[in-house]
């Protein structure tokens, strides 16, 4: 019955995406609810190949992020860094604040208030990375301010997760302040070693043969993953490093080894996704998941917009940021996860759930059309005489081209 799931599993997800193409449209969506039609209450419940999906589904976060990493170089995501850092300011205090007010509202207290901002505040990396490409974005100006936001909320989860951790498990403020030091010192020293030793890194595993270049990325990414993962660190966050680190024609080689591969495990992750949602669950705690993801589209739109015009980037791509940060995801279901096992008196569990998947739903379609549909009502306005001023001329800042 393993490999019969499995077929019919891939099968499925092959003719959802070339469903989706013909439309133009991203096959996420779809793949979600596939998962969710023949998950846990769905109309077939698959059984036999629960275990391989939720592994391959990590192992599809991973890869996403690994190609994704291998389109920059250490010194760019730096300059990045460093010249985007208040965007990631702006996006806790517009994103994570709608959380934890709505826990507090609620009545679900302060602890659950820190875990519903960590829900509402992180963008999922895995689906963004895949619209970007679906949608051929990679290239476009405004893709490296998107992507230093996603990076700035990755990190920011080595400081977040063990002061979440602390907080639900109620330890002292020694051993919340070890773990915090040492998930710091694990992202600092993988993002050393990429700015410090890249480029002999990359002679290293240079290979003609790409069968051997596969293995050798493929094995040392899901090997950082992991160490990264033991160490408080996100698993995307140390697959985004070891594509940093590489460079050059390993870097070229290892996207198209790879390809394949990741969009295999990446469909596998976007079914993992609907088949570990429970359809029943999700009625009682629709109403107040849907307010809070009409409100964090708009401050994620928002958020994506004044982070590009600082960067000098035309209307268009503001509102193309915008809409790609739309979508939640892995860091999501993961604090929700933390937050149900540490027995929070509240739903959170089930809001989380509801919340990810209309933002994981709507995220790819307003990835698509929210800058379409800002140019179709910008004239009406104009007509109305309500057009907003134009905006003052941003400062030049450095364009990253990958």
């Amino acid at each position: 019955m393993l490999l019969a799931e499995l077929g019919g599993i891939i099968l499925a997800l092959g003719l959802l995406g070339r469903l989706a193409g013909r439309y133009g449209q991203s096959p996420i969506p779809l793949y979600l609810l596939a998962g969710l039609a023949f998950g846990h209450g769905g109309l077939l419940p698959l059984s036999a190949s629960e275990e391989f999906i939720s592994t391959g589904a990590e192992i599809g976060v991973v890869l996403l992020l690994l190609t994704l990493g291998l389109e920059y170089t250490a010194a760019e995501l730096v300059t990045s860094l460093k010249t985007h850092y208040p965007a990631g300011a702006v996006d806790v205090v517009l994103n994570a604040g709608p959380g934890a007010a709505a826990a507090l509202l609620l009545g679900w207290g302060p602890v659950a208030a820190v875990a519903l901002a960590g829900i509402t505040w992180v963008s999922s990396s895995g689906v963004i990375a895949k619209v970007l490409r679906d949608l051929g974005r990679i290239g476009n100006r405004e893709t490296p301010v998107i992507l230093t936001i996603l990076v700035l909320e990755d990190l920011s989860m080595a400081v977040y997760l063990p002061i979440l951790t602390a907080l639900l498990a109620g330890v002292g403020l020694a051993t919340g302040s070890l773990t915090l030091v040492a998930a710091l010192a694990a992202a600092g020293g993988v993002l050393f070693v990429a700015l410090r030793y890249g480029r002999v890194i990359s002679r290293l595993i240079s290979h003609d043969d790409p069968e051997k270049l596969l293995l050798v990325v493929f094995g040392l990414t899901l090997l950082i993953a992991g160490l990264a993962q033991k160490l408080q660190v996100s698993a995307a966050v140390g697959a985004f490093l070891v594509g940093i680190a590489l460079s050059g024609e390993v870097a070229e080689g290892a996207r198209v080894a790879l390809s394949p591969l990741r969009d295999l495990f990446a469909a596998v992750f976007f079914v993992f996704f609907g088949l570990s949602t429970d359809p029943a669950e999700i009625p009682p705690v629709l109403l107040p998941a849907a307010i809070l993801a009409v409100v964090t589209v708009a401050t994620k739109i928002a958020t994506g917009y004044w982070a590009t015009r600082r960067a000098g980037i035309a209307a268009p791509g503001r509102w193309r940021a915008g809409g790609a940060l739309v979508a939640h995801g892995e860091f999501s279901i993961v604090i929700a996860g933390l937050a149900v096992a540490a027995g929070v008196g509240a739903p959170i569990g089930a809001l989380a759930t509801a919340y990810v998947l209309i933002l994981v739903i709507v995220g790819p379609v307003a990835a698509r059309y929210t800058e379409p549909a800002a140019r179709r009502l910008a004239p009406r306005m104009a007509r109305r005489g309500s057009a907003p001023a134009a905006d003052p001329p941003a400062p030049k800042e450095p364009e990253l081209t990958p």
